[in-house]
């Protein structure tokens, strides 16, 4: 019996708030606010201290999606920066390897994993011309100033504490197996050890430090047709990859109106197609229609999100196809400024450490996006040369009198939007603070079978089981159950922020302006 409980508190002040994964490259993003910056200078910044500081998670050899929220305007933009699949790929390549389809969510396996580990999984990446493009439209910052903070870190290195200890222990048979990437993450073929004495242990990255500063000098379209493309592109052909200097030099970012939906009062904006947007859209219409709020979430409140999760997801797997057949591990950033403008980013290597292959010249961590696609060829999410696949990832931008008024996102693949949807309702339907929210139990109905906290009322297993199959499980740090999520609020009558990070992440923390959070 689990005897002991984890709390986090929200953080409220006029100042600027940035909430992330990672208390340090919270911190960074918040110094730019400090300095002057404003909310997508401080979402950039943070973007790329992550992929030091959190490698396994997100990182420049992956992709996301981020909206942006004018404070002043109310103007609310996406841009589309995920991964695509190389033009000379061939579906023929990622061959089932036999067996029985798994049901509605899982995949059938492809032969040697070809699709989840090793070079033929890795897609072109996206991270550093979105961020660019993102940073150039709407920052104050020059690119290379941005870029400072994760050179930094990327010198100084990556602390090894208990929790990276642990992380690199989980995934380390993989890591192993491509040689750059034991000389960063390992030590002698095995996960290092957590110092004993108290004292920090870092491990540096000089080599990708190395790329940060060629990016700083030669600016962000030197890793898609400079030097940096031409290194990229040799390792990835010596690792047998299909990626060519066309599909770094062809790749850009898209700019994009949001896809966007009403829920009681509020404007719920989200990245348009292939996204969990328009997934999570679809179930706050269905919660809509069938959730009558009381005064708290209760079992028939559980039972109306069930339905809704699941209910969407029908739609997403019959007409999107469904997009994770392993756990997703994406990194997401939640800012607001001291005047009201919003970011809400969501960057990715898809599974823990992505491909698990480093660069062995670029030092850089790359990203397994082929495990995004469906493997059968009748699937309209099928594995094509040059397309982009259906992602889990869900940053979204709430508004409210045609102003920002939230930003939130998470990690956690296929459990985001069942995880934000929940939030989502516990803040409109039930006037929760971001706390409480947090804090509340949720389901999730992301698989065959839905997932009911242990820490949930006793009725709302019996509540959900009369019409789904319910499994309890408990909301611990590993395995993630119930998504990783962040967010801010603003009250635009007192300019009150409010920011929270997710309560038992370890790391997660939000970080204000003008101090250390």
């Amino acid at each position: 019996m689990q005897t002991w409980d984890i709390h986090k508190t929200q953080v409220r002040t006029r100042s600027g708030i940035v909430a992330a994964q990672h208390f340090e490259a919270a911190q960074a993003g918040a110094a730019v606010l400090e300095r002057g910056g404003n909310a997508m200078d401080a979402a950039v910044v943070t973007a790329l201290v992550l992929s030091i500081v959190e490698p396994w998670l997100s990182g420049i050899g992956g992709g996301g999606f981020l909206l942006h929220g004018d404070g002043e305007t109310g103007e609310i933009d996406a841009l589309d920066f995920n991964i695509r699949a190389p033009i000379n790929l061939d579906p023929d390549d990622y061959a089932l390897s036999g067996g029985e389809d798994g049901d509605w969510f899982n995949w059938p396996a492809v032969v040697e994993d070809r699709n989840l580990i090793g070079y033929p999984s890795i897609c072109v990446p996206g991270a550093i011309a979105g961020l660019s493009a993102a940073l150039e439209r709407f920052g104050t910052l020059g690119w290379a100033e941005a870029l400072g903070p994760a050179i930094l870190a990327a010198e100084r290195g990556m602390e090894v504490d208990w929790y990276t200890a642990l992380c690199l222990a989980i995934d380390f048979s993989g890591l192993a197996s491509f040689p750059a990437s034991a000389e960063i993450f390992l030590d002698d073929g095995a996960p290092p050890k957590a110092p004993v004495n108290g004292g920090k242990q870092y491990r540096p990255m000089p080599k990708k430090a190395a790329l940060l500063r060629r990016l700083a000098l030669a600016g962000a379209r030197d890793f898609y047709e400079g030097e940096t493309a031409r290194m990229m592109v040799e390792d990835l052909w010596a690792g047998g990859s299909k990626i060519c200097a066309e599909d770094l030099a062809r790749y850009q970012p898209q700019w994009k109106k949001p896809v966007s939906g009403d829920y009681r009062g509020w404007t719920v904006n989200a990245i348009p197609g292939l996204s969990g947007g328009p997934s999570l859209l679809k179930a706050l219409d269905i919660l809509a229609e069938n959730l009558t709020p009381g005064d708290e979430p209760d079992a028939a409140a559980a039972l109306s999100y069930a339905r809704a999760i699941r209910g969407s997801y029908e739609e997403r797997l019959s007409a999107m196809g469904h997009a994770a057949r392993d756990e997703d591990c994406t990194s997401h950033v939640s800012v607001v400024d001291s005047k009201g403008n919003m970011v809400s980013l969501t960057n990715t290597l898809l599974s823990r450490f992505g491909s698990k292959v480093v660069l062995p010249n670029c030092g850089m961590l790359m990203n397994n996006g082929m495990m995004w696609f469906d493997p059968r060829p009748e699937s309209p999410n099928r594995i094509a040369p040059g397309a982009q696949p259906l992602a889990n990832m869900c940053p979204l931008l709430l508004t409210r009198g045609n102003r920002p008024a939230m930003a939130i996102g998470a990690a956690g693949g296929r459990q985001i939007f069942p995880a934000l949807t929940q939030l989502i309702s516990y803040m409109v339907d039930y006037g929760m603070t971001l706390e409480q929210a947090f804090h509340a139990p949720r389901v999730d109905g992301s698989t065959g079978t839905i997932k009911v906290n242990r820490a949930a009322a006793p009725d709302v297993a019996s509540a959900v089981a009369t019409e789904f199959p319910v499994e309890m499980i408990t909301d611990t740090l590993y395995p993630v159950n119930f998504a990783i999520p962040s967010a801010v609020v603003r009250d635009r009558e007192t300019s009150m922020n409010c920011g929270m990070a997710h309560p038992t992440n370890p790391w997660a923390f939000v970080a204000v302006e003008g101090s250390d959070g």
